[in-house]
């Protein structure tokens, strides 16, 4: 039973959950979705807060250029390429151009969670600093690079829950300012993560369990402590607000490469999903700055369709895909959440075009290929958004999706957003481009 009621009602209520539960690739278009401009007014987020947070880590940059000093080339802006990738666009067979976001090359912690980790940890720094008197928004920020502020910062501690990435990004961020930092990392978390977030100093915590379990544990822990700030992937606003900075830099790129956003030349990215906040917040960027021009999809591993999940049923976080016996796990490790964020669920219900899970076995196959053609190397969850441009060309789904909003596929800029990759060490890379060889076989 779930909710009250027996499986065998929710897959007839639900079709698509006797798919899901099969580990079946489903691709599931939303049919609540609404103008972005209905949808941004009734918004618990304002334009005006992405400005803010983007204003933030502007001021901070002077002071990331001094202490991460791969930085300086961005003069201290933590961005990613926007990367043209014809020869995978020959190999999917596509009309529409094709480009990679490589959030897998971000400096600092490579992946997309050095957007929403770091920005909440350089916020709750910045409110420290000014509490304390020593520092002033007008202030240049290199000087939080001091043993005065060292001091201040190490009287105060982050915890986060997490199953790699965001560890790690916060983890190395909070090091450098000064903080202790606890990241409570799940079962499926990498091993050389681990090694490394131990390695800069952060205190990790090992689970047997999923990364609910993981975050439920370092956010009861960390209420035992009034000076310990907990960054809550399920429920951050900050977090959240740190992601949707990517669409005001990714429309400069965009501009750069004299690509115009329109309805009838649109803009269509792939957004690979775990609980929801990197996707989710960039998605809420983009559709805040295109509007209705820009067309969002979530994908997700078999194993772990929790936002497809949410969203299909409408009930976001109370449901988990292991209610339905999914065994939440992936090779994706970024990925491996049984439950989605009701937070974002519910902030994106009406804008995301919809979602589509993908295989393991998919995600190393590609992950190979965009090795072996492209010379970019990911991890296996930045390769899920790839897929989604082949279901929108190919697919019938797809191709009812472009049939209903009058788009024709030569005039689509696809994006497939990497998130992750650059970190991974080259031994294990190596293993990850070998298991696609030898499925490709």
């Amino acid at each position: 039973m779930v909710l009250g009621k027996e499986i065998k009602e929710w897959k007839e209520e639900f079709p698509i959950i006797e798919k899901m539960c099969n580990l079946e690739d489903v691709f599931w278009l939303n049919e609540n979705l609404l103008s972005t401009e209905e949808v941004l007014k009734k918004s618990v987020i304002s334009f005006d807060e992405i400005v803010d947070a983007s204003e933030r880590l502007e001021r901070f940059s002077s002071y990331i250029e001094k202490v991460f000093p791969e930085t300086k080339i961005s003069k201290g802006i933590i961005e990613s390429p926007l990367v043209k990738i014809d020869k995978m666009k020959n190999l999917l067979d596509v009309e529409g151009e094709v480009y990679l976001k490589c959030d897998s090359h971000l400096p600092i912690s490579g992946s997309i969670k050095a957007r929403g980790g770091i920005y909440e940890v350089l916020k709750f720094a910045e409110d420290v600093a000014i509490k304390s008197g020593k520092l002033k928004i007008t202030d240049n920020y290199e000087i939080l690079d001091s043993e005065d502020f060292r001091k201040i910062f190490s009287q105060y501690s982050i915890a986060v829950g997490s199953t790699g990435n965001l560890g790690l990004s916060i983890g190395i961020m909070g090091a450098k300012l000064g903080f202790k930092v606890t990241v409570h990392m799940s079962a499926d978390a990498r091993q050389w993560k681990k090694d490394m977030l131990r390695s800069k100093g952060v205190n990790v915590i090992e689970y047997k369990e999923d990364y609910s379990k993981a975050v439920e544990e370092g956010r009861k822990q960390a209420s035992l402590d009034k000076n310990c700030h907990f960054i809550d992937d399920e429920n951050s606003k900050t977090l959240f607000l740190g992601y949707t900075v990517a669409a005001l830099r990714l429309k400069k790129q965009l501009e750069e490469k004299n690509i115009v956003i329109t309805k009838e030349n649109p803009l269509f990215v792939y957004l690979p999903c775990g609980v929801g906040g990197g996707p989710g917040g960039v998605m809420f960027g983009l559709k805040s700055i295109f509007g209705d021009s820009v067309h969002c999809f979530f994908a997700e591993p078999t194993h772990s369709p929790c936002m497809t999940l949410g969203l299909a049923t409408k009930l976001h976080d109370k449901v988990c895909v292991q209610d339905f016996g999914i065994d939440n796990k992936t090779a994706a490790d970024g990925l491996a959440v049984g439950r989605a964020s009701s937070f974002v669920g519910r902030c994106v219900e009406n804008i995301v075009s919809g979602s589509y899970t993908l295989s393991d076995e998919q995600m190393y196959i590609y992950l190979a290929q965009m090795a072996d053609l492209e010379n970019i190397y990911l991890e296996p969850s930045a390769l899920a958004g790839v897929k989604g441009i082949e279901l929108i060309e190919k697919d019938k789904v797809g191709e009812s999706y472009l049939k209903a909003h009058n788009i024709k596929k030569e005039n689509i800029t696809h994006i497939a957003w990497a998130t992750g990759g650059n970190m991974v060490p080259r031994d294990i890379m190596n293993e990850y481009v070998n298991k696609g060889k030898e499925l490709l076989k």
